[in-house]
């Protein structure tokens, strides 16, 4: 479980540090050639995937998720954003290693991702979502200032 937590612990990391390298707040919502999600669409679209998906279903938070609203968003200002993906680390950090290795077989309860996935299957793939859009923030900044 050490693995996937520190995994978890370097993308949300990777997260800030993309948010916090952009030097004009507006660039943030700024769409560049065929990209379809601003950058700070995607953060928060990460923070509630992972809120919903890791503090609510397997930590039982009961946070609500509005996924259209991660979408749709364009008001958050950039340490509005840091401060979400702050949240969101902690929350994701304090489950993960609260997870024992029989709940990782368990099946992953929320069954909109598919039937039969385990927990561990389920962390994979937000791990592998998660790194997906942190790169995806990567390039689009890069885009910008170079």
């Amino acid at each position: 479980m050490k693995n996937i937590t520190s995994l978890y612990q370097k993308y949300l990391d990777s997260l800030k540090n993309e948010i916090s390298l952009y030097q004009n707040e507006s660039d943030l919502w700024k769409l560049a050639g065929d990209i379809k999600n601003s950058p700070g669409n995607l953060a928060l679209h990460l923070c509630g995937n992972l809120q919903h998906n890791i503090g609510a279903v397997l930590g039982n938070n009961g946070y609500i998720r509005n996924r259209d609203l991660e979408f749709s968003r364009k008001d958050a200002g950039k340490q509005d954003i840091l401060n979400e993906i702050e949240i969101t680390s902690e929350i994701v950090l304090t489950v993960l290693e609260d997870l024992t290795d029989e709940r990782l077989t368990e099946e992953f309860p929320d069954k909109s991702h598919g039937e039969g996935q385990t927990v561990s299957d389920m962390l994979l793939r937000l791990a592998f979502h998660l790194a997906y859009h942190v790169g995806q923030i990567n390039y689009h900044r890069r885009i910008l200032t170079f």
